[in-house]
């Protein structure tokens, strides 16, 4: 069977993968459930395949054929399923102007004590629910040069497909946990020897570039 196979031969369970994408609730439901997330763009599929993550199907517009070709060639079992730009929107509900997605399978989770080792900057992101500004942080912490990032299980899902993308594909290069109990957290990262302190919009707030940690481990 050939890597390349037109929209209208996809199988009903692999375009399931890429339907009702603007519906948060269902895609925050699902994705997790089924161990999937959807990458879109050549750009962020790279990063995530770079990263060890495996696809399991690619829907692409036939003009951004050539953006996945390489990743068909390094997982040839895997299928690139090729329509019109009108017919990726119909399927995925919204205009794919980047002109390809990938179904993705989610990674093994990793170990809050796997992140700590060897850290030395944590960002710490609790209850942060906007897809939007989750990637958007991700895409800082890799810019500043953070370690990692611990997010609690109130915030919203970095692998969620607007987070993946706002992030540019950094949330396959910062390595981050999600957390149960912010305190329990807190008090883990204390007793690996963490500084902990919170960013505060408030009169009695230290000044960032005034604050003198006492030690070098900070989150």
């Amino acid at each position: 069977m050939s890597a390349v196979v037109p929209l209208a031969d996809a199988p009903a369970e692999v375009l399931a993968d890429f339907t009702h994408l603007t519906d948060v609730g269902l895609r925050r439901r699902l994705e997790p459930e089924r161990g999937l997330y959807i990458a879109e763009g050549a750009t962020v599929i790279g990063r995530a395949c770079a990263a060890g993550h495996r696809p399991r199907a690619f829907l692409v517009s036939e003009r951004w054929l050539d953006g996945v070709r390489p990743h068909l060639d390094r997982f040839p079992d895997v299928r690139a399923y090729v329509g019109s730009e009108a017919e990726l929107e119909a399927v995925a509900g919204f205009h794919v102007h980047r002109g390809a997605l990938a179904s993705m399978h989610r990674p093994a989770p990793r170990q809050l004590a796997d992140v700590l080792r060897g850290s030395r900057r944590i960002v710490v992101v609790e209850s942060v629910v906007s897809h939007t500004n989750v990637g958007a942080i991700f895409r800082s912490v890799a810019g500043l040069g953070a370690d990692a990032v611990v997010l609690t299980s109130t915030s919203a899902d970095p692998l969620y497909r607007r987070a993946v993308r706002v992030s540019m594909g950094t949330v396959f290069q910062v390595p981050w946990v999600r957390v149960e109990d912010f305190t329990d957290a807190v008090t883990h990262l204390r007793d690996a020897g963490f500084v902990t302190a919170g960013l505060a919009l408030a009169d009695d707030a230290a000044e960032l570039g005034q604050w003198q940690p006492e030690r070098d481990k900070i989150a």
